[in-house]
Parts: structure tokens; C-alpha cells; sequence
């Protein structure tokens, strides 16, 4: 939607408070997320590295060039956040069998324990939330909202 559209549709007290409701809920989980992380002894960006191993698309290892992408981070950003976890014996790095160039990364089993034990924790945490997370639904403003209703003055 371009600004003159949203200009064209205002949003009603019901869709302000839903859209508070929602940010209220991502902050909330992204404080819990960043707790439980470094309570186990991880930054939120290593959890996330581990978390987008685990969950890469039909493979269990992905290149950190497809890291930087699902990580949306910059490439050498993604090479320093592997190295750390490389050092604490969360990810191995092994050449790619068909591109020389590229590296591929995958979790170790202290890795796999380390991100099974945060992820169940995760799990619980949005059940727990239940709708808090659920995207707004949106109300057309009625004609009187809008400004453009019977009885509102031609501006």
C-alpha cells in the first residue's frame, strides 16, 4: 500500500489498540527470547544462527551466504557469528562437495542439544501467549471516521 492509500483509509481506535496489542506481543517474546538466550550462555544472534541451521529448508547445514540471507545480516557479519560459534563447539564448518568456494555450516550435537533445550522453551513460551502474537484485524472506518459522513463539513 502506497502512503496516498493509507492516507485514503485512516485507521479506527479498535485498529490503534490492535496494532499496540501486537507490537506489546513481539516485544514481549523478544524480552523472553533474549532472557532464556543468554541465560543458557548464548547471544540472540547465536541462537538465531542455530535456529536458522535447524530450520533451513530442506537440508540440515546451509551456506553462510544463505545465513546472512535468512539472518539478514551482511555476509561478514555471518562469518564472525559462525566463527564464535564454531569456538564454542555449536556449528563445524565442511567444504562444500560442489562449490570450492562456498563453506558449509552445520550444528554439532552440543548445537543440536543446546538449540532443542531454547526451542522447547520458545515453543512454550508462544503457547503460552496464545492470541498475543495473532496479526490485527483490521475495521473499515465508518463513514463518520473517515471525515466523510452525513453532517461533516466539505473541507
Amino acid at each position: 500500500m502506497d502512503d496516498q492509500a493509507a492516507e485514503r483509509t485512516p485507521l479506527t481506535k479498535d485498529d490503534f489498540e490492535a496494532l499496540a496489542r501486537f507490537r506489546f506481543g513481539i516485544r514481549s517474546y523478544l524480552r523472553f527470547s533474549e532472557e532464556a538466550v543468554r541465560a543458557a550462555g548464548l547471544t540472540p544472534q547465536q541462537y538465531q544462527l542455530l535456529l536458522a541451521l535447524k530450520g533451513f529448508p530442506g537440508r540440515d547445514w546451509a551456506t553462510v551466504r544463505e545465513l546472512a540471507d535468512r539472518l539478514l545480516l551482511r555476509h561478514h557479519s555471518v562469518v564472525e557469528l559462525v566463527s564464535r560459534a564454531q569456538g564454542q563447539g555449536l556449528v563445524r564448518r565442511d567444504a562444500h562437495p560442489s562449490d570450492g568456494r562456498a563453506v558449509r555450516v552445520t550444528l554439532t550435537r552440543e548445537g543440536e542439544r543446546v538449540l532443542g533445550r531454547l526451542s522447547a522453551l520458545h515453543r512454550d513460551e508462544l503457547r503460552r501467549m496464545d492470541t498475543a502474537l495473532l496479526p490485527p484485524t483490521w475495521h473499515e472506518a465508518s463513514p463518520d471516521a473517515r471525515g466523510d459522513g452525513p453532517g461533516t463539513p466539505p473541507s
